[in-house]
């Protein structure tokens, strides 16, 4: 599903979005598609842009002779590139997720190197989910820990914000108010655990990628090009 965090309506994008690949499919007769949804993809509801997930997996499950495997991944790693910016102007890294909360963090290029295997492999039927979770579960306190070791700066701290002041902060960064919300909405559905992981770990959704291995090859090359480019 291709972001369009400008969308005035977002959820309206993402439904356009899948009705339109489910017909492409449909047309063009494909038997199998290897399709990227996330965690909490199973839910109807309160997961934010997640849901338009869900509506996709519903679509593409009407539709007779195909077989999909819908990859639900965890928590994107790239996700916390935001706070390059964030800790450079505040000193400190901010979000709404909860500091305790325990997260299948994934790398996005671990994403593609299961979807490219299972497309190769062709070994699934009818229709079938595989959560990806990531290496291991990680909190934002650890992974601000992560990062302030890396950037030379251990003692950085990690802050819960209230959607009061997450919510204009994501507008000045060029989303619309409706991705925004549902931004918050999602946020909200992880700290209560509504969206969550439904798996057990097993060889089979557990990636290679360490959020430390991410935050030396990708963190750290951007936040270090960001204080030359200051």
């Amino acid at each position: 599903m291709p972001p369009n965090i400008a969308a005035p309506d977002v959820r309206a994008f993402q439904n356009r979005v899948a009705d339109s690949i489910a017909a492409a499919l449909k047309n063009a007769r494909i038997t199998h598609a290897v399709v990227l949804t996330s965690i909490g993809a199973d839910k109807s509801d309160k997961t934010g842009p997640v849901v338009g997930l869900h509506y996709l997996e519903q679509q593409l499950n009407a539709i007779d002779g195909l077989n999909a495997l819908y990859l639900r991944a965890g928590y994107f790693m790239e996700n916390t590139l935001a706070q390059v910016g964030i800790i450079q102007k505040t000193g400190m890294a901010v979000g709404p997720i909860r500091p305790d909360l325990k997260l299948p963090m994934i790398a996005t290029r671990d994403i593609g190197e299961a979807a490219a295997n299972a497309i190769l492999a062709l070994s699934f039927h009818e229709k079938q989910t595989r959560e990806l979770l990531g290496q291991r579960d990680i909190n934002y306190n650890e992974v601000t820990a992560i990062i302030g070791k890396a950037i030379g700066k251990p003692d950085l701290k990690y802050v819960q914000a209230p959607d009061e002041q997450i919510r204009p902060a994501l507008t000045q960064m060029g989303m619309s108010q409706s991705m925004a919300d549902l931004l918050l909405e999602m946020s909200a559905s992880l700290n209560s655990g509504y969206m969550r992981a439904l798996e057990q770990r097993s060889v089979e959704n557990i990636t290679p990628t360490s959020y430390e291995a991410f935050v030396t090859e990708e963190f750290v090359p951007l936040y270090q090009s960001k204080s030359v480019a200051a």
